[in-house]
């Protein structure tokens, strides 16, 4: 995968373009994140702002405090209800879009969990990924970002 992506709602009201690279992939144990994606976890893609352009639609948005006490303002559609991205106040550079929106996601591998304390009893987390049991400390987080960086192709100029 190399930029551009394009990603859509469900029902394709809502569509948008990342022009840059992904900064790292990881799923989310936080009930939060369970809640949200009607599922045992969430993905998350950070990926920086200024690269997130809409195609088409307007998001709806709202925010909510997350599991370790920080604001989030969620996007998501507002005739199908996907949730698209997140943009945390507290990195207000950064958007962490939710991958499964996007185009193609064949090649998307999670580099790391978050969370796992609040896994559901059934998720065995690889020993390949970082393992974290809440929310990561900014060098852990860095450590997500360099592992990410290690899988990507290298380009040719």
């Amino acid at each position: 995968m190399t930029a551009p992506y394009t990603g859509r709602c469900q029902c394709g009201q809502v569509r948008y373009e990342i022009r840059a690279e992904p900064l790292t992939v990881y799923a989310c144990h936080c009930r939060e994140c369970q809640r949200q994606s009607a599922s045992a976890f969430g993905m998350s893609m950070p990926v920086p702002r200024a690269a997130v352009i809409l195609l088409q639609g307007t998001p709806k948005q709202w925010s909510r405090t997350s599991d370790s006490g920080r604001e989030v303002v969620c996007f998501f559609c507002g005739e199908c209800g996907t949730r698209l991205f997140h943009n945390p106040t507290r990195n207000p550079q950064i958007t962490n879009i939710k991958p499964g929106t996007l185009d193609d996601t064949r090649e998307l591998r999670a580099v790391g969990n978050l969370w796992i304390r609040s896994a559901q009893p059934w998720i065995h987390c690889s020993e390949e990924t970082l393992n974290y049991q809440g929310q990561p400390t900014p060098e852990e987080y860095s450590q997500l970002l360099d592992k990410f960086s290690l899988q990507m192709p290298v380009r040719e100029e």
